[in-house]
């Protein structure tokens, strides 16, 4: 791909709409998009791949090889796309019990034919021939920006949980079991809603998304018919030179929009919160063993601590922990000591991902999974998916999942109040949706 080239831009939040508008004709497209966070950690406001030059789905069991070859035979070049939860069970060495779920596959890696890079002014366009960059531009703004008419034929189904209330607080209470005896300390547990017989707009339906919770590693990514609309707060892990970065959350508050007090309490009540200290750092020790298996001896540590950050939804306690890598490491590397991320697992990973597989009902799919970038220089950025609606246009299905980390000290209920807080969001969106 040759090197870019920049056009002006004079409203970015329009623009960011006409260049979602765009890339949804195209069969493979990957948005990102950081809604103007600041932090010293971002590296781009916005990023969008478009199309396949090379591409690799596969499934757990031979995907770490694969996608090792992939990386390696496309180095120099972008590189967008997923990595799906049920590669954990490769990693980990497991098989799960229940049948692999529909939609995008365990993995999924595409070297796009048009990359655009934006920031607050202008916008940078990659192309193979840098004259389409002209045309590329003029097409971008050219879109409609306004009510889609396909909205008008939407229609949303009846939302059904995988679990019911009394189910999912039994098997919370049979976690604390585990835990009490021994066989693991922390476990992320989540649960899942279906919602049949769903047909929208997948862009209407992650704009919507965004509205209600703009968060910083935001993403539209659509694989053929599967779609995800994303509004991630989490990084899963980013290299930038010579460094890994990995920024966990574990810790989440609800807000008080219409009481400024009330929310600085909450606010603080999380920041002196034991039980969620406890489960941050029993993740930050599980990262910091993560990376120390590829950084150089010495090099990781936790850079911040228990960080509180405030989103429009939640309060979130975020800790981020750094390393050397070593050199000569590789991608496939990385994620072999990695992943899944300790966030979406507990500790220790083999134990209780097989825990989360005998008591979700279900494989997590996409979810709890990651999509990101690597660029040219080998930097690459990834997030956690978390946040997510997954919609399947074939089979006319919406789903999503929410969770939270369960301890000993746990409380049941506050557990499924948690989840609660966490799918307001999508359940305002979907609500704003049937209501057009």
């Amino acid at each position: 791909m040759q090197a870019g080239k920049v056009y002006p831009i004079h409203n970015l939040s329009v623009f960011k709409q006409q260049l979602l508008s765009w890339a949804n004709q195209f069969s493979s497209c990957c948005f990102l998009d950081n809604h103007q966070y600041a932090s010293p950690w971002q590296q781009q406001e916005c990023l969008l791949a478009v199309g396949a030059k090379a591409m690799l789905q596969t499934q757990a069991g031979k995907a770490l090889a694969q996608i090792d070859a992939f990386t390696q035979l496309h180095r120099g070049q972008w590189i967008f796309g997923h990595l799906g939860y049920g590669l954990t069970y490769e990693l980990m060495q497991q098989q799960s019990q229940h049948p692999h779920p529909d939609g995008f596959a365990d993995a999924c890696l595409f070297v796009p034919e048009i990359v655009l890079q934006c920031n607050d002014n202008s916008v940078c366009i990659y192309a193979d021939d840098v004259h389409l960059a002209d045309e590329i531009f003029k097409a971008i703004k050219s879109q409609y920006v306004g009510n889609a008419s396909t909205q008008s034929c939407m229609r949303i189904g009846q939302m059904t949980p995988v679990l019911s209330q009394a189910q999912y607080l039994q098997a919370i209470a049979t976690l604390q079991q585990h835990i009490l005896r021994g066989d693991c300390y922390e476990i992320n547990f989540c649960q899942q809603f279906l919602v049949p017989d769903s047909v929208v707009d997948p862009v209407a339906l992650y704009q919507s998304l965004c509205e209600v919770s703009p968060n910083p590693f935001s993403c539209y990514y659509k694989i053929d018919s599967n779609y995800l609309a994303c509004a991630s707060p989490e990084r899963f892990l980013m290299k930038r030179g010579k460094h890994l970065y990995s920024q966990p959350i574990k810790g989440t508050a609800s807000r008080h929009k219409y009481n400024a007090d009330t929310d600085e309490t909450l606010k603080q009540q999380l920041q002196q919160s034991e039980k969620d200290r406890s489960e941050n750092v029993m993740v930050v020790d599980l990262v910091r063993n993560d990376l120390s298996q590829i950084c150089n001896s010495g090099s990781v540590q936790v850079a911040e601590l228990f960080g509180i950050y405030t989103y429009p939804q939640v309060h979130q306690m975020i800790s981020t922990i750094e390393g050397e890598l070593r050199p000569g490491t590789s991608f496939a590397q990385i994620l072999q000591a990695t992943f899944p991320m300790g966030s979406m697992t507990g500790a220790p990973k083999p134990s209780v991902v097989s825990l989360i597989d005998k008591y979700e009902q279900g494989q997590r799919g996409i979810f709890s999974g990651s999509v990101g970038y690597i660029q040219p220089n080998g930097d690459f950025d990834f997030n956690v998916v978390i946040r997510s609606i997954v919609y399947e246009q074939t089979a006319k299905l919406l789903h999503y999942h929410v969770g939270s980390g369960i301890t000993h000290y746990s409380v049941p209920e506050k557990e499924y109040e948690e989840c609660r807080w966490k799918s307001a969001a999508i359940e305002q969106v979907l609500s704003n949706l049937q209501a057009q």
